[in-house]
């Protein structure tokens, strides 16, 4: 697997682009996790990336899983290098649900429906590399014990939460495992002939179906996130798009909060955005 300190992303994807004949359509660029570049194929509009860590690279495995059921299209693939189907479209969910109340539950209902669509496919065997949630929550748990009264004991209360909730599981799909505003884009108006809302850059992590509603709770950002009632709001309308029932999500948005929060800690990035949230669903849970 190529190192992620790649130095020179166009001659690394130089291989793929001959092999599957395609045209730069924009410069190769490197993140931590691949290496990327907007490309046609016979005029289509594709993406072609190369994973650089293994994460990544089950992320991939994931999608193909998938074959374009509610994420988008892997087109080519050969080990950890993918062409994937690039949207189109001009909307935003970020900024939608930035626009005002109506337009969060918008993108809100958007973010659900795009998650059911993947929770519904049921292809066995699953994807190799898959982890469980106990597995994914491991370093919260490390985080509680090491901080147990950081944030006024947010992170024990989380990995209780969490313990609970994973002792007593309502279901096993694959997840994506970051549902977020960036991470379901347009792909065209169904009704124009497009392809509509679809996810991208999945993790590789199943359990749970309620686990991938949470973090929907802590995007797309401060202002929306810590929104006076925008929380108790966007509980319900997950709870309407999905059945979940809203004490059982405010436990998952919780757990989820205090997982985010130490992550974040953990790697040196501020944890404001997902501190808040979580003492927003303790709040809201009467705490």
């Amino acid at each position: 697997m190529t190192s992620p300190g790649v130095a020179a992303p166009d001659a690394v994807l130089a291989p793929w682009r001959s092999r599957w004949g395609l045209v730069p359509d924009g410069g190769a660029f490197a993140t931590p996790s691949s290496v990327l570049q907007p490309v046609r194929r016979n005029g289509v509009a594709a993406y072609l990336k190369l994973a650089t860590v293994a994460e990544e690279a089950a992320g991939g495995r994931v999608l193909r899983w998938w074959a374009g059921r509610g994420a988008a299209a892997v087109l080519a693939a050969d080990d950890d290098a993918l062409l994937l189907e690039r949207a189109g479209g001009e909307r935003d969910l970020a900024a939608l649900a930035s626009s005002d109340a109506d337009g969060d539950d918008a993108a809100t209902r958007i973010l659900c429906r795009a998650a059911l669509r993947l929770h519904a496919v049921d292809d066995h065997p699953r994807p190799d590399g898959l982890v469980g949630l106990r597995r994914w929550f491991g370093e919260l748990f490390e985080h509680a014990a090491a901080h147990p009264t950081e944030h006024d004991g947010l992170f024990a209360r989380a990995a209780e939460e969490a313990e609970a909730l994973l002792a007593e599981p309502e279901g096993d799909v694959v997840l994506h495992g970051d549902l977020h505003h960036g991470n379901v884009l347009d792909f065209g108006e169904a009704e124009r002939g497009g392809r509509g809302w679809l996810a991208i850059d999945p993790k590789h992590i199943h359990g749970d179906p309620a686990f991938d509603f949470a973090n929907i709770l802590c995007n797309p950002g401060r202002e929306v996130a810590h929104a006076p009632g925008r929380l108790e709001r966007t509980v319900r309308v997950i709870a309407d798009e999905t059945g979940i029932d809203e004490r059982r999500m405010l436990r998952w948005t919780l757990a989820w909060a205090g997982l985010s929060a130490a992550w974040s800690e953990r790697s040196g990035d501020d944890p404001t955005i997902a501190v808040g949230v979580g003492m927003l669903a303790l709040h809201a849970r009467g705490e």
